[in-house]
């Protein structure tokens, strides 16, 4: 299954490649065909990319973006967890825990590199949801390829765990925002996790 967010760049360089590759059928000229190849191999890089596998959600808060847990930082009464994402995982973003969407937020700033300290102060995009724990914040931050979010859902959508909330386009970060007292983390600093398939905390008992 391909990401909505990439069928617009797949169409684009699909046709560029058709376009090239019938002008080289009819000129023979090598320089045609170097485009023919290069876009050949950006559209299957575009595939790579833009990949949208389903996945059974684990019990729990779950994983919102694949790649590699970043950081885990207690700020006051929230703790943040952070995955950076490389331009080789699936860039799809996942609801982490059941709920309903008050407002998504853009926020423009820098463009550093998304597995920097500084990233969070970058352009991102922040979908606050309601919860049964309380308020839960995803926050999709751009990196310095990386240069739009794009958000599947709008303010006032209700939430399931698991579903596609969103895309970053490349390379990026994507952190998980809970209240500190009402969840135990359960992943740790360089850990591997893949949306909705990994449980990065639980809810504490009431």
């Amino acid at each position: 299954m391909l990401a909505r967010a990439g069928r617009p760049f797949l169409l684009t360089v699909g046709v560029a490649d058709a376009v090239v590759a019938e002008a080289y059928y009819f000129y023979r000229i090598p320089v045609i065909l170097v485009g023919v190849v290069a876009l050949s191999a950006l559209f299957v890089l575009f595939l790579q990319f833009f990949r949208d596998p389903e996945r059974a959600p684990a019990k729990g808060i779950v994983a919102a973006a694949d790649g590699k847990i970043l950081l885990i930082e207690r700020e006051g009464k929230n703790i943040r967890v952070g995955t950076f994402m490389n331009v080789t995982n699936v860039h799809v973003n996942r609801v982490p825990y059941p709920g309903y969407l008050v407002r998504v937020d853009d926020r423009q700033g820098k463009k550093r590199p998304a597995f920097s300290p500084k990233a969070s102060g970058n352009a991102q995009k922040r979908y606050l949801c309601g919860t049964p724990i309380g308020v839960v914040e995803v926050v999709q931050i751009t990196g310095l390829i990386a240069r739009r979010c794009v958000a599947y859902k709008h303010a006032g959508s209700t939430l399931s765990r698991g579903e596609r909330m969103g895309m970053v386009l490349f390379g990026s970060r994507v952190d998980v925002v809970l209240p500190a007292d009402k969840v135990k983390v359960l992943v740790h600093v360089g850990d591997g996790v893949r949306a909705n398939s990994t449980a990065i905390a639980e809810p504490l008992p009431w």
